[in-house]
């Protein structure tokens, strides 16, 4: 079981920001704003199937798991706040948020569905938004240019990623969920999700005039391919999960550990397992 602290990100983000503010690179402030742009959405799915997930349970189960549910929703319920607050900034610049309103759809027709295969959907994309954390809490080059508070954002809500990977995962367990259905669910959300960044991406590029720009895709080669890239160096940690005696916990929250004592200033915790968070506390930034 993991203890889960619910934090206060101590950033302003009442103020706006240049779309290209990756250090004026426009594939990877076009790349982060398309998956900024799925959270808010993404998050509520996630919540939801935790907890009708851990109302399935028995009485012993729920005991079990009460403490890291309640730390999970309310970290989940932070980041979708926080980035609903920068994806405001985006609709402002006249970004269009396609991928939402795919994943709206998306549930939409799936509501229906056994809850197992919600709680399968959630473990599957936070399969991806750990590897995605880790990768950038060791990779910090990506982000050197990028103003300090967009930085920050970024890098607390990878290392809460982190820290709460073996959630869902242990509550698709604890339901009954079975292997082969795990990794049908697994193979379905990554060309999903892959999918849907990739045009939100190639949609934000569009909007921002930099489609075709030779460096646009230089960067993107980089970023996705080079020796250390996302996709280049984590093809085993994507591929651990098809594995019958995968689990989160075996993947390395070192980095995440780190991060989150070495910038302890940058937050405030307002909820831990024995206090219960209210959304408003939960979601709240306050200027710098």
């Amino acid at each position: 079981m993991t203890e889960l602290v619910v934090r206060k990100l101590l950033i302003d983000l009442t103020q706006p920001f240049e779309a290209r503010w990756n250090g004026g690179d426009a594939f990877t402030s076009a790349f982060f704003n398309a998956l900024s742009m799925s959270f808010p959405v993404g998050e509520q799915f996630f919540m939801d199937s935790v907890r009708t997930g851990f109302k399935g349970l028995d009485a012993a189960q729920q005991s079990k798991f009460a403490d890291e549910v309640k730390g999970f929703v309310g970290q989940e319920a932070t980041h979708r706040r926080i980035h609903a607050l920068f994806n405001e900034h985006l609709t402002a610049m006249g970004f269009v948020n396609h991928i939402e309103q795919r994943a709206l759809l998306r549930i939409k027709k799936g509501a229906h569905w056994d809850p197992r295969i919600h709680a399968a959907a959630t473990a599957a994309t936070e399969h991806f938004t750990a590897i995605f954390a880790n990768w950038l809490l060791v990779q910090t080059h990506v982000l050197q240019d990028a103003p300090e508070r967009i930085k920050t954002l970024w890098l607390w809500h990878s290392a809460e990623e982190s820290e709460h990977s073996t959630t869902a995962f242990d509550i698709y367990q604890a339901m009954g969920g079975s292997h082969a259905w795990r990794v049908k669910v697994f193979k379905y959300v990554s060309v999903v999700f892959l999918w849907d960044v990739l045009c939100q991406t190639v949609q934000n590029l569009w909007h921002d005039r930099s489609l075709f720009q030779w460096s646009t895709w230089k960067s993107a080669a980089s970023f996705l391919f080079g020796q250390q890239g996302l996709i280049r160096s984590n093809r085993a940690a994507w591929s651990d999960y098809l594995r019958t005696d995968f689990h989160p916990s075996q993947h390395d929250a070192r980095p995440s550990r780190a991060w989150l004592r070495d910038n302890a200033d940058q937050f405030v915790s307002v909820g831990s397992p024995a206090s219960p968070v209210s959304p408003t506390a939960a979601g709240g930034v306050i200027p710098s």
